[in-house]
C-alpha cells in the first residue's frame, strides 16, 4: 500500500490517498476547499490511473470534510465514517459560518458506517478500524498492519495531540484512545497525522509531552 499526502485549506489539513498495485484507492479526509486544491487531488488520481473505491472520514470536523461534496460529485462516493460523529457533521454549516468559509458545500450524509473491529478493504489491501474518541465523539483511525501505517486523523500528532476543547471533545477519552489503541501498536508503525509531519508510535511513546505510555 502506498500513501500520498496533500495539505489543504486554511487549517493546513492533511488529506491522504491510499492505493496499491491494483489501482484501487481510498480518499481519506478530503480537505480541498479551493478549486485548485480540488484539481490537485483529482489530477493526482487521474495521472496515476487510480480508481477511488471509498471516501473515509476519520471524523467530521469542518477542515477534514471540505472536499466531501467534490469527491461525491466526481467519483460518486459518500462518506464512510462512525455513526457517533453525526452530531459533529450536523454542526459543520454553523462552523463554516463561524470561521468565515462562505463557500463551504455541505457534505453528503454517510452511506456506510464503521466502528471498532471493522475491516475496510480495497484492492489487495485492508485497513483495521479502531474507535478513538476524545478529539471528536466518533473519531476513528485506520491501521494497515501489513505496511505498518496508521491513518490517525486528529488523535495523535508529531509531538502533540488533538485538541479537546471543541464540542464533543474530552481529554480523558483522548488519553485512553492514545494509550490503549495507538501506543499498543508496534513502535515502528508510521503515524500519518491530520495536521503536520508524520511520526512513529515509538517516538511519541518516548517523548510526547501530553500523553505518556502506560
Amino acid at each position: 500500500m502506498q500513501i500520498t499526502k496533500f495539505t489543504f485549506n486554511g487549517f493546513q489539513e492533511n488529506t491522504f490517498v491510499l492505493y496499491d498495485e491494483t489501482g484501487e484507492c481510498v480518499i481519506v479526509d478530503p480537505g480541498c476547499y479551493e478549486r485548485h486544491e480540488e484539481k490537485e487531488l483529482s489530477g493526482f488520481i487521474s495521472a496515476n490511473d487510480l480508481k477511488p473505491k471509498v471516501l473515509l472520514n476519520t471524523h467530521f470536523h469542518l477542515d477534514h470534510i471540505f472536499g466531501n461534496k467534490y469527491v461525491f460529485e466526481t467519483y460518486g462516493l459518500k462518506p464512510t465514517a462512525c455513526r457517533l460523529d453525526l452530531p459533529t457533521l450536523a454542526m459543520t454549516a454553523q462552523s463554516a459560518q463561524l470561521y468565515g468559509f462562505s463557500n463551504y458545500r455541505t457534505s453528503p450524509e454517510p452511506e456506510h458506517f464503521i466502528d471498532e473491529g471493522d475491516v475496510l478493504t480495497f484492492g489487495n489491501s485492508k485497513l483495521n478500524i479502531y474507535f478513538t474518541p476524545g478529539h471528536a465523539p466518533g473519531h476513528i483511525i485506520a491501521v494497515s498492519h501489513k505496511t505498518k501505517d496508521v491513518i490517525a486523523g486528529d488523535v495523535l500528532f508529531n509531538g502533540s495531540i488533538g485538541r479537546t476543547d471543541l464540542p464533543g471533545g474530552n481529554f480523558g477519552d483522548l488519553e485512553q484512545s492514545i494509550q490503549k489503541k495507538l501506543y499498543t501498536l508496534p513502535d515502528d508503525f508510521t503515524v500519518y497525522c491530520g495536521h503536520g509531519p508524520d511520526t512513529t508510535i515509538g517516538k511519541e511513546k518516548q517523548s510526547n509531552p501530553f500523553v505518556t505510555a502506560l
